[in-house]
């Protein structure tokens, strides 16, 4: 009789199945956001702006001023928050770092104690936490996973983060100025391809999402809309009553 080896068939198809979607979006997802929000809020800006009935030249350079001040603004904010994350986690390293080599046995100990909390027996728990704590910086890349959540190897650039926000959102926020600098001489143009922008990003999040790209970019189509719809209308209404 032959027998049938069944075991790599079906690890391999384990393998195969068995994935997930990055639940964090990667660079995606910022990058896609901040996009967004350029888009989102310069479209609404100048819709503004055209709701009270200026020129043309006023509404192209409120639409640049809005490009760079949100730009700008984004990139300051990203770099300001990336870099105080970035100190805070570095000082509880430190702490941790003098902790390991101050008490290395209680470090141990604990790391011991953390293992034995998630189900591992205790002599196993003690044998895994010696064998790890051998190498210092090793023990502390796991105290810090372990206690913090965070990878010491890992820690986030303030000057990518800002740059990033910089690029991303300048480049959304470009897509309402695009037809006018292109000869445009009405709102209407600039509108319909923010809306397209606005359901193109929808349609690109969906990738990280259980959602369909049609409902992401529908959803975020009307969203922006209604934003730019609102904005135009106070702005019609500021303009007739300061007129």
């Amino acid at each position: 009789m032959e027998i049938m080896d069944t075991a790599a068939p079906t690890h391999v198809a384990h393998r195969d199945n068995h994935t997930h979607r990055d639940v964090n979006g990667g660079w995606l997802r910022p990058a896609v956001f901040g996009a967004m929000d350029g888009l989102v809020s310069n479209l609404a800006l100048m819709t503004g702006v055209a709701g009270g009935a200026v020129s043309q030249q006023t509404i192209v350079i409120t639409g640049l001023a809005g490009l760079a001040a949100g730009a700008f603004s984004m990139a300051a904010g990203e770099y300001t928050s990336v870099a105080s994350q970035r100190e805070l986690v570095v000082a509880e390293l430190d702490i941790e770092r003098a902790e390991l080599r101050k008490h290395p046995k209680d470090e141990q100990e604990e790391l011991a104690a953390l293992y034995e909390s998630r189900g591992v027996e205790p002599e196993l728990a003690r044998k895994v936490a010696e064998q790890l704590s051998r190498d210092p910086e090793q023990a502390l890349e796991i105290h810090a996973r372990e206690e913090l959540g965070i990878d010491p190897s890992d820690l986030p650039s303030p000057t990518v983060a800002a740059i990033s926000s910089f690029g991303s959102f300048a480049l959304g926020a470009l897509l309402p100025v695009l037809p006018y600098l292109l000869g445009a001489s009405t709102l209407w143009p600039a509108v319909l391809l923010a809306l397209l922008g606005l359901f193109g990003c929808g349609a690109v999040v969906a990738r990280v999402t259980a959602r369909s790209w049609w409902f992401s970019g529908l959803r975020q189509l009307a969203l922006g809309g209604a934003a730019a719809g609102v904005t135009y209308g106070l702005g019609a209404l500021f303009g007739t009553v300061m007129g």
